[in-house]
C-alpha cells in the first residue's frame, strides 16, 4: 500500500478496503478479482493500482493498520493484555470472521509475528508489561510462543461463532495459568 497523507488517496484506500470486504460478504475470498473490487468501489483501475499493488496488499493493509493500533496498546500498558486481545477481537468482529469464513486466520498471525518483534525493540519498554518477563531471555522465542497461544485461543473463539462470553474464555485461561504455576511444569 502506498503510505499518503493526502485526503483523497486516504478516502480511495478506504473505500478499496471497503469494497473488498463487502465483496467477501458474498464470494470466497480466492474467486475476488481486483476488477470486481473496482467495480465495487466505483474507482478507476489506475486509482487502485496507485494505492495498492493486489487484492492481497488491501487486506494485508487493512490487518497491519489494525494490528499496529493494537500493539501500541498493549505496548504502552494502556489496559490489562488479555483485555486488549478480545476488545480488540470483538472490535474487528467482522474482519476475523470473515477470515475465518475464508480460512483464512493464519493471515493475522503471520503479520503479528513478523510485526511484533520490531516493535519490542521501538517501544517504551518501562511500559510494555512484557518487557520485565522477557529482560534477558530471548524475547523472539517468548514474542513467538506468546503470540501463537493467544492467537490460537481467538482463532478458536472466532470459529465458535465468539458466542462464549470473553470473560469465560479469559477466565478459562487465568486458570490454567495459575494452575501451570502451581504444578510447575
Amino acid at each position: 500500500m502506498t503510505n499518503s497523507k493526502n485526503p483523497s488517496a486516504i478516502r480511495s484506500q478506504e473505500e478499496i478496503t471497503q469494497a473488498l470486504l463487502s465483496l467477501m460478504h458474498k464470494h470466497p475470498y480466492g474467486e475476488i478479482t481486483v476488477k470486481q473490487i473496482i467495480l465495487e468501489a466505483r474507482l478507476a483501475r489506475k486509482t487502485f493500482y496507485r494505492n495498492f499493488e493486489s487484492k492481497d496488499d488491501v487486506l494485508l493493509s487493512l490487518i497491519s493498520k489494525k494490528l499496529n493500533d493494537y500493539f501500541d496498546i498493549v505496548n504502552n500498558a494502556r489496559a490489562d493484555v488479555l483485555e486488549t486481545v478480545f476488545s480488540f477481537a470483538d472490535k474487528n468482529r467482522e474482519l476475523l470472521t470473515l477470515l475465518d469464513k475464508n480460512s483464512m486466520l493464519h493471515v493475522p498471525l503471520q503479520r503479528m509475528n513478523e510485526l511484533a518483534p520490531k516493535l519490542l525493540t521501538a517501544q517504551n519498554k518501562q511500559l510494555n508489561p512484557f518487557f520485565k518477563l522477557f529482560d534477558g531471555l530471548d524475547s523472539e522465542y517468548l514474542i513467538t510462543m506468546n503470540i501463537g497461544a493467544v492467537w490460537n485461543v481467538i482463532s478458536l473463539w472466532v470459529h465458535r461463532g465468539m458466542t462464549d462470553a470473553p470473560e469465560q474464555v479469559r477466565q478459562t485461561i487465568e486458570d490454567y495459568l495459575q494452575r501451570a504455576k502451581q504444578t510447575a511444569i
